[in-house]
């Protein structure tokens, strides 16, 4: 067991690129789970708590330490949205008697966006030392410390946007796809990296299928 937790223990080859069983089912996972994300289907959380227990293990091997630390956050928040969308307030309930989806205000969206920047400065700060502070742990220099960190932070910016299923969560996804696609094909998890760029795509289906069910409930509400 302990094997399939290591990146270097492969699960197939294809076109030259070895596949760990770690990326393999991780990315997988992780991919059925934010496509059930845009279709707003309840079981994406449950199915991304499971990938993301995965993807702890594939980033502390390949130096990605304010990522591996994401993940922790991220099982903790899948737990969360899960609970949080099977148990809406009265008011917030859609048909379904799920929560419903709505929008942010544009002042609120924009506080979060400077608190995200500010916080960038000092996740990067903190994860460009982690190797002299904690050598042990950490033997080999964080790679792209801010740029990791930039993605951490407005992952996680995006992660309590959709808990409370708010159409804005997708545009901030679609940024954090984009640079992660290019950090992940540079540090060699090229089909992490393929997969987040289909994960662009996918933002724009959930900001449309989003949007489309916001806007029809206003439908709804005036017939």
């Amino acid at each position: 067991m302990a094997d399939f937790f290591d990146i270097n223990t492969i699960f197939f080859t294809l076109w030259g690129y070895s596949m760990s069983y770690l990326e393999f089912f991780g990315a997988v996972s992780g991919a059925v789970a934010v496509w059930l994300s845009a279709r707003a289907n309840i079981w994406s959380w449950p199915i991304g708590a499971a990938s993301v227990f995965l993807f702890f293990f594939l980033f502390y091997q390949v130096q990605l330490y304010p990522d591996m630390f994401l993940q922790v956050f991220f099982f903790i928040t899948n737990l969360q949205g899960w609970w949080r969308w099977t148990h809406p307030k009265q008011n917030e309930a859609d048909t379904k008697q799920e929560l419903r989806i709505s929008r942010m205000p544009a002042q609120q969206f924009l506080i979060w966006t400077l608190a995200g920047v500010v916080a960038t400065a000092l996740l990067g700060t903190f994860a460009s030392n982690l190797h002299e502070w904690f050598p042990v742990l950490f033997s080999k220099p964080s790679a792209f410390p801010y740029l990791d960190s930039f993605t951490t932070v407005m992952s996680i910016v995006a992660t309590f946007l959709m808990i409370e299923k708010r159409v804005e969560c997708w545009y901030v996804w679609l940024g954090v796809d984009a640079i992660l696609t290019y950090m992940y094909f540079v540090k060699g998890v090229k089909f992490v990296g393929v997969e987040y760029f289909a994960f662009c795509f996918i933002a724009a289906i959930g900001a449309w299928h989003w949007t489309r069910e916001y806007r029809s409930y206003r439908t709804f509400a005036s017939m």
